[in-house]
């Protein structure tokens, strides 16, 4: 891999980072009022779920398992 996509996975995978951490405090806002209304909250953690798919995916394209 050469270092120039080795940055862009790294910065790729500190923006979706940010944003996961970001529909995370704002699913807990959310949840915490009373009577809220449980789409918009079950629609973030399905974008939560996507997010956390493609960081694990970049995390294992920049280290990938080698079995020796």
């Amino acid at each position: 891999m050469t270092p120039e996509k080795e940055a862009q996975i790294r910065n790729k995978l500190t923006h979706l980072r940010t944003e996961h951490g970001d529909l995370d405090l704002a699913i807990q806002a959310l949840e915490s009022r009373p009577g809220g209304n449980a789409l918009p909250i079950q629609r973030m953690k399905k974008k939560k779920l996507l997010l956390k798919d493609e960081i694990e995916r970049l995390e294992n394209e920049l280290f990938p398992d080698i079995i020796a």
